[in-house]
């Protein structure tokens, strides 16, 4: 864990929360400056910075705390949907350096937009999609070394 953290701080009971779930692993709260009623953040309780960095466990603990809290978080707050997403690095909006998954609760409405509308960088031609594909499963390869 990290002092300078405040994540970390949260998980160690230094500073405030409105936790809504906790196990050996992974942790949830609301956030303090939330899109919506609901907004809900899950982390892992190990001080890890990017998705890819998470080990293995932790991962599991983390997608299977989302998957619980889905469902209760919509029905608190009545909403239908909700929007799930993870910054994952500072030049993708990650504002703390602990990974997290926000749990945004949505209605019909709500201005809210979709999530593919974060960025618009142009559509690919189909061979620079085939192209892309290729290199994804390259460097996924159980031989490759992450970069």
């Amino acid at each position: 864990m990290s002092d300078r953290c405040v994540f970390c701080r949260i998980i160690r009971g230094e500073t405030s929360s409105y936790k809504v779930y906790e196990d050996g692993r992974a942790l949830a709260f609301l956030d303090i400056n939330p899109s919506a009623p609901g907004h809900t953040l899950i982390i892992p309780k190990a001080h890890v910075a990017r998705v890819e960095d998470l080990q293995e466990e932790d991962a599991i603990s983390l997608f299977s705390a989302l998957h619980r809290l889905v469902e209760p978080i919509q029905r608190a707050v009545e909403a239908p949907a909700c929007t799930i997403g993870i910054n994952n690095g500072p030049e993708s909006g990650q504002e703390i350096p602990h990974v997290h998954v926000h749990v945004i609760p949505r209605s019909r409405g709500d201005h809210g937009g979709i999530i593919q509308g974060v960025t618009r960088t142009g559509r690919p031609q189909r061979h620079e999609i085939a192209e892309t594909a290729a290199k994804i499963r390259e460097l996924a390869s159980p031989d490759v070394r992450p970069l």
